[in-house]
């Protein structure tokens, strides 16, 4: 959900408005996906490196992560919308991990949609954090297997992402679910994240499903050569 600061500048208003419309497209976002059957939506929030951002726009930022979780789990539970987060906890402050993980007890059960919210998150740090699992449980090295390393990722339990939309005209993934994404679809859009609408995102759909998906395989099973 790139863009956010970057929206705010072109209008001369600070970077945490900019913020605050970008909250208001995850909403917008989050049914747009319940209203397509969509199972899974993954978002990335807040990067690991973003931490090196000025102080004054990290407080924002966990303030409007506050504002969102407290005001949206009403929504949640009525849309039953499951809410998780990726990421590495041990840099979030005592209460935001206490509000994230009340609010995941309160939606788990819920079978909707699941949202994933990357938050203090790094696919790198990710992958590292797994593979620390594996040498603490002495796991053999004829056990380390992908199945077994997917288990211990964060997303552990959910399918890889079938399309990963970047927004704000960059092209690259930047960190984002290094492992889960070997065989995403990607589009990039050059509309910024608080333009980003239903209708982009009915469109980024749309496109995907004309693409064909082959996953290292030739189609129809048939050697094709160009």
């Amino acid at each position: 959900m790139d863009g956010n600061g970057r929206w705010a500048e072109l209008r001369g208003l600070p970077r945490s408005e900019g913020h605050k419309r970008g909250v208001e497209r995850v909403s917008e976002i989050t049914r747009a996906a319940c209203g397509l059957g969509i199972k899974t939506l993954s978002l990335y929030a807040f990067s690991l490196e973003n931490w090196n951002r000025p102080e004054s726009e990290i407080s924002v930022i966990m303030n409007l992560l506050e504002t969102f979780l407290i005001n949206d789990l009403d929504n949640f539970m009525k849309e039953s919308i499951r809410f998780r987060m990726i990421g590495n906890r041990d840099k979030l402050s005592a209460h935001i991990r206490d509000l994230i993980e009340h609010v995941e007890k309160t939606t788990e059960a819920n079978a909707r949609l699941v949202v994933h919210c990357a938050l203090s998150y790094g696919g790198r740090d990710e992958i590292i954090r797994a593979v620390r699992k594996l040498l603490q449980a002495d796991t053999p090295i004829e056990e380390i297997t992908e199945e077994r390393l997917a288990c211990l990722m964060d997303t552990a339990g959910a399918p890889d992402p079938d399309l990963i939309i970047r927004t704000s005209g960059e092209q690259r993934l930047s960190n984002f679910l290094l492992w889960q994404s070997a065989y995403s679809e990607f589009l990039f859009t050059s509309t910024l994240w608080p333009d980003f609408t239903r209708e982009e995102f009915l469109e980024a759909i749309y496109q995907y499903q004309m693409r064909d998906r082959r996953f290292g395989k030739v189609k129809d099973g048939k050697i094709q050569c160009s």
